[in-house]
């Protein structure tokens, strides 16, 4: 199963890293390219909910680069994304501010498991048993 995804509201959330630990990567910016010594949090960005760069820079920090520290989605997130997100290796979600928290949540059970692996873990389903 992945990583649970933590979510906050727009209105509600406040980055917790100094600015020194965090960095936030423009959606056009390749990953692969930056130093991440020292870095705790990286947050990526969705201009408009149909921007999906953001998904491929998570997915490529987590595989790739084995970056193990918070990777945080902000700007247009619905929580239509959600899924997407915990599998491509997100592990926080900053909601857009019209975006219901609780059904977010909710959303987030909906599937226990997935047959193939994600960003996370990446074996698939049937080979953990």
């Amino acid at each position: 199963m992945s990583q649970t995804l933590q979510l906050f509201s727009a209105d509600t959330f406040a980055a917790t890293e100094a600015e020194s630990q965090r960095l936030v990567l423009a959606n056009d910016a390749d990953p692969c390219e930056v130093n991440l010594d020292g870095i705790q949090a990286i947050e990526l960005q969705f201009p408009k909910f149909s921007d999906g760069r953001a998904f491929s820079q998570a997915f490529l920090l987590r595989r790739r680069l084995g970056f193990s520290g918070q990777i945080r989605a902000t700007g247009d997130v619905l929580i239509d994304q959600l899924v997407q997100m915990q599998r491509s290796g997100f592990s926080q979600a900053v909601l857009r501010a019209d975006q219901n928290l609780a059904h977010g949540q909710a959303l987030l059970t909906h599937y226990p498991a997935f047959y193939q692996g994600d960003a996370v873990h990446t074996a698939p389903h049937f080979a953990a048993a």
